[in-house]
């Protein structure tokens, strides 16, 4: 993980001057601790200049305080598949603590993988990092199991309202109205769910 693309809040103080990478300093700019250690850093703060940038980025960072964040996560989703982690720094730990007093903003379910903070070090960043890459992995397959899952229920409730409609009109019992169904895609070579859709849709129409 070498290209990081720092994004900060357009409501962030931008351009502040630089500090070194120490927990005494308050506004210490990522941008020069990352590059301090080694990694290529890109910022951005504007959605098209960030559009063009995330091509190259491996991970993330968010500069910003917690209410900002599902805003630009979700964006992130949208173009490419990376690790997000927060830079928690004085300045966003406490902006962020302010704005969930205020309005009620979840602390439990901020969408990121890790934490980064100026006070790191080099070996400390580098195993944040790391560790933030394997949840988003963790986190990528939770999320696209739970889509399957969605996915697969979605199917059933078609199937199973199809069944009861052949159920009803043919007098016939679940087990030979689902033989129906399977013969019936096999023979128009479709999904049983896509030829149960069309005996729902069909039949809700007939009825209006």
């Amino acid at each position: 993980m070498n290209f990081l693309l720092i994004i900060r809040d357009q409501t962030s103080p931008i351009g502040e001057k630089a500090s070194p990478p120490s927990a005494s300093a308050p506004f210490c700019e990522p941008e020069r601790i990352l590059k301090a250690y080694g990694y290529d850093v890109l910022a951005s703060s504007v959605e098209r200049d960030f559009r063009r940038k995330i091509r190259e980025a491996d991970a993330v960072v968010l500069q910003m305080p917690i209410p900002g964040i599902r805003v630009w996560a979700n964006l992130t989703a949208k173009l490419k598949a990376v690790p997000l982690m927060w830079w928690c720094s004085e300045m966003t730990a406490v902006s962020s603590l302010a704005s969930s007093k205020n309005e009620g903003e979840g602390e439990d379910d901020i969408p990121v993988d890790g934490i980064l903070t100026p006070s790191m070090s080099a070996n400390e960043l580098h195993w944040a990092l790391h560790l933030g890459a394997k949840h988003f992995l963790e986190r990528r397959q939770w999320m696209e199991e739970r889509t399957q899952l969605i996915s697969r229920l979605e199917e059933r409730k078609w199937i199973d309202h199809a069944k009861g409609i052949l159920c009803e009109i043919n007098r016939i019992s679940e087990a030979e109205a689902y033989e129906v169904l399977r013969k019936r895609a096999m023979n128009e070579r479709k999904r049983i769910v896509d030829i149960s859709a069309l005996i729902v849709k069909a039949h809700q129409q007939l009825k209006t």
